[in-house]
């Protein structure tokens, strides 16, 4: 099973904004030593919390600080954009990192719909050629001409090279399975938005109605969750803290950066919400290594899952490298170090 990481570069109390992209960067060098396969970054907009704008962006930024690790989106929020503009923004990335480059797609807006206005007057319309706009956006960013008939089939994204970035379709509904299954493209569920309902189902779609295209003779499948570990259970408790006051809060309409541990536990307290925080703890995949690991496991086994990713907030960065750290340890992880042994 490969390991990966998504970063959506999250809002901390008391943190520069900026200083929160820069950890980005330093989250995915860190990656990189510590041997996860992928680092993709996420697409928001006008949040008071996520604050990864720009993908494509924070991307080239770290194919610039980074040697073999694949980067990613997850994703571009195609229904805001051209899909000429997005292949020639990944044909750049991809001439700047060749064969690391991933470029995830999702349909929802990663914002409000007022700020998916802004972005794209005409984005609900786009949102109904979301199939054709990947098909168009496969195409280019491929170097391959589009279908016959297609007013811009003679139009070609450049820069043009021998390789093309991995294109992944990214969901949480049958919907994006079924489009990948259709276009036999690799697809992404991201289980850290629906505590994992209708995860089996849209597995199994995507499996059975899954058409081998030329790039790919088999379904593949990857869920990104959302975990956090530390040296013991209580330690880890403490640390989702942060996470578990951010989410009940948004429940009740709150949203903002992600406090520290102690002030979380205080909101908790004040506001009654401690049955809601038990609950949540429980269902989450949150512990030490060994808790945390079962919990993977059994959920990689259960639905036959070829990779993962990972997604971990805490309001400490050391905390939350940390977490990193503990994860390619318990998943051995090829890191720098026993690589260089293995090549002496």
């Amino acid at each position: 099973m490969e390991v990966s990481i998504l970063e959506q570069s999250v809002a901390v109390e008391g943190k520069p904004q900026s200083l929160t992209i820069q950890d980005s960067i330093k989250l995915a060098k860190k990656a990189e030593k510590l041997g996860y396969k992928r680092f993709w970054v996420s697409e928001h907009h006008n949040h008071p919390t996520i604050i990864g704008t720009a993908p494509e962006i924070l991307m080239a930024a770290i194919a610039c600080n980074t040697s073999s690790i694949r980067i990613g989106s997850a994703g571009i929020m195609l229904p805001h954009y051209s899909p000429l503009k997005v292949a020639e923004q990944f044909r750049v990335l991809e001439a700047i990192a060749p064969n690391r480059i991933d470029l995830g797609l999702g349909r929802a807006p990663g914002s409000d719909g007022r700020t998916a206005l802004a972005l794209n007057p005409n984005s609900r319309n786009d949102c109904e050629h979301f199939p054709s706009n990947v098909r168009d956006l496969m195409a280019w960013v491929s170097n391959n001409k589009l279908i016959e008939g297609h007013p811009f089939r003679n139009l070609v994204a450049q820069p043009i090279s021998n390789t093309s970035p991995e294109i992944w379709m990214l969901g949480t509904s049958n919907y994006g399975a079924q489009l990948a299954a259709y276009l036999g493209i690799p697809y992404c569920f991201a289980h850290f938005i629906t505590d994992g309902r209708g995860v089996k189902e849209a597995l199994d779609i995507y499996r059975s109605e899954f058409r081998p295209s030329k790039q790919y003779q088999k379904p593949i499948v990857n869920v990104c969750l959302w975990a956090l570990t530390a040296n013991t259970n209580e330690e880890a408790k403490y640390l989702f803290s942060s996470r578990a006051a951010w989410k009940i809060g948004r429940n009740y309409g709150q949203l903002g950066p992600i406090t520290d541990p102690d002030n979380a536990l205080n909101i908790i307290n004040e506001n009654n919400w401690i049955e809601q925080f038990e609950s949540m703890y429980q269902n989450s995949i949150v512990g030490d290594a060994k808790i945390t690991k079962d919990k993977i496991l059994k959920l990689v086994n259960d639905n036959k899952i070829d990779e993962i990713a990972i997604l971990t907030w805490c309001h400490d960065e050391k905390s939350r490298m940390k977490s990193y750290e503990i994860f390619a340890d318990t998943f051995s992880l090829s890191s720098e170090k026993e690589l260089e042994k293995t090549s002496i």
